[in-house]
């Protein structure tokens, strides 16, 4: 399998979570090869494990959890591991066209209809009652888990527990964060609604198809298929109603409301337009900007404000359902992904302008080519299924540093074409 997991409101917007959740995700997409236990520089200088974990007791059983829970939970080893997975940074430093190819796929196109249609009358009801579109869900559960794919993949994921526990003892930046979110996960076995066992994640916590943090588990979860607990595993249920509710409480999502479009703007148009500076689709209609499929603006009141992310590239007007899915990762390449892979799951077609230096998306069947055609010259792409996770992009980089290729770990058509001349 080489699925790739590319990878809080009141907390969600605190530093230290928008820092974390932008961790996670730079473990995932720049690959998890740094697994060995790596001691902590603070460790040596520290109280030992052993006498962290009795010392942090009292903590957790003002919180409200219990004596036998505590003992029973934290009777780990410390993942230590986590401290060079915090570490590590991205492999490689992909271009927005690339980061949009990798993540807007045709497998997860494909498989994302294949789930709206599987679950249409969950996704209707959960429209219903928080407004969001299912789509924009949809994405999100493809981008962040694989459609649940990654949840319980030991290859992706670790026990969540002596992770967050190896964190809180020896990581001194962040310290106070990582000890919330340790109690934050405590209280959550505390609640019955998962045993320790059962919290599988990422290095630094996030959980179940749609990756929460324990924080996001306790105060956005929804029981949403109303069998006692907020579970974010198994059925997609509470996983995608939690993501609706955090998008519309935290994100402020609105109803019938578009993230935006990609536009065109008229010769000689003034870019000092774009920018933060909202105004209305009417209005910008009124300066000349159109959409670039040449269709009206359905809602001509809504508000959006322009940009133009790489210079030469396609423009965006982007309205408050962007900046809602951007509260949920705040990135803007993670943003666009999310609502572009919407659209094209909708049945919209790719963006009209194309990016400087780029290139249409593979297909599925050229990615296989590209993995079968580098494991029979020795760089093993870990199968060849046409999911591009890290195993592949380390591959790939390999090859194109042997042949003197600029080595971005991109599996695109150019690799293909030098492969097909090399074979």
């Amino acid at each position: 399998m080489t699925i790739d997991n590319s990878s809080t409101g009141e907390a969600v917007r605190a530093l230290p979570a928008l820092i974390a959740r932008r961790d996670v995700l730079r473990s995932l997409v720049g690959g998890v090869a740094a697994l060995a236990t790596v001691a902590s520089p603070a460790l040596a200088r520290s109280r030992s494990f052993e006498q962290w974990r009795a010392s942090f007791r009292p903590r957790a059983l003002k919180r409200g959890i219990s004596p036998e829970v505590y003992d029973r939970a934290m009777a780990i080893k410390p993942d230590t591991s986590v401290y060079a997975l915090k570490r590590s940074q991205p492999e490689f430093k992909e271009e927005l066209w690339q980061y949009l190819n990798r993540r807007v796929s045709e497998w997860r196109i494909a498989l994302g209809q294949e789930r709206v249609r599987q679950y249409a009358d969950l996704l209707a009801r959960i429209e219903r009652d928080y407004g969001v579109d299912p789509y924009i869900l949809v994405a999100l559960w493809g981008v962040e888990s694989g459609f649940g794919e990654l949840i319980d993949n030991r290859r992706y994921m670790r026990p969540v527990i002596p992770a967050l526990a190896a964190l809180a003892w020896g990581e001194p930046r962040r310290r106070h964060y990582w000890e919330q979110e340790l109690l934050n996960a405590l209280v959550i076995v505390q609640r019955g609604w998962a045993a320790p066992k059962e919290m599988i994640g990422s290095w630094a916590g996030a959980m179940g198809h749609t990756q929460w943090m324990p924080e996001v588990w306790l105060n956005m979860g929804v029981d949403y298929d109303g069998d006692g607990r907020i579970f974010p595993f198994g059925p997609p249920d509470d996983a995608l109603a939690g993501a609706a509710r955090y998008l519309a409480v935290r994100g402020h999502y609105r109803r019938g409301e578009a993230w935006g479009y990609e536009v065109r703007l008229p010769h000689g148009f003034n870019k000092r337009h774009a920018g933060k500076t909202y105004r209305s689709y009417a209005k910008w209609a009124s300066l000349g900007v159109k959409r670039a499929d040449g269709q009206p603006f359905p809602r001509p009141g809504d508000q959006a404000r322009l940009t133009v992310p790489v210079a030469g590239g396609p423009a965006f007007l982007l309205g408050n359902n962007f900046a809602a899915v951007h509260s949920f990762n705040p990135a803007f390449s993670y943003t666009l992904a999310i609502v572009y892979l919407a659209d094209r799951i909708r049945g919209m077609g790719p963006f009209v302008q194309q990016f400087p230096g780029g290139e249409r998306t593979p297909t599925l069947t050229e990615l296989q080519e590209i993995q079968r055609r580098l494991t029979a010259l020795g760089f093993d792409t870990g199968g060849a299924d046409g999911r591009v996770g890290a195993g592949t992009m380390r591959a790939v980089a390999a090859y194109q540093r042997k042949v003197g290729m600029k080595p971005d770990g991109y599996a695109g058509l150019k690799l293909l074409a030098r492969l097909r001349q090399h074979t």
